[in-house]
């Protein structure tokens, strides 16, 4: 199945690409490595805002991660010029979480986000990670994910 019989099969439908909030691009490219910059949670067009820990759960987190690889997703596909075909791996996520100094499910948020690149991108979807807490995010969101990628 490809990249986009499994979005379809999954009921995702891309997003327009994010624009930048402050003084950087979406996503830079050297050679066929692929630098995708943070992206933020959103909900309903609006900044995801939540605290693990505080005023949001695991679980609701874990959803706002998933948001993020669709946006993400979406953003590759501008890098790959509307192909995601050319997606070759998914070498890395690196997640931030919004959270307080007592939470430590980081790693389950963030599969959230790598869950959905696994079974969008199959075996390619297979990439190492990081995941972080922060004290605080821009705008308060409750996570923010970028991504390293090579592409053909």
């Amino acid at each position: 199945m490809s990249v986009y019989e499994k979005l379809k099969a999954l009921n995702i439908e891309l997003p327009a690409v994010a624009t930048p909030a402050a003084a950087y691009v979406m996503y830079a490219q050297t050679g066929n490595t692929v630098f995708l910059s943070g992206h933020l949670a959103k909900k309903d067009g609006k900044v995801w805002v939540g605290q693990l820990g505080n005023d949001i759960g695991t679980e609701d987190a874990k959803q706002a991660a998933r948001a993020v690889a669709i946006d993400l997703i979406a953003t590759l596909q501008a890098a790959c010029g509307g192909d995601l075909t050319r997606v070759k791996r998914i070498v890395k996520l690196m997640s931030l979480v919004n959270s307080t100094g007592a939470f430590t499910e980081h790693h389950l948020v963030t599969n959230g986000a790598s869950e959905l690149i696994g079974e969008v991108f199959g075996e390619a979807g297979k990439h190492a990670r990081s995941a972080f807490g922060v004290a605080q995010l821009p705008m308060g969101a409750c996570v923010e994910i970028e991504m390293i990628a090579e592409i053909a």
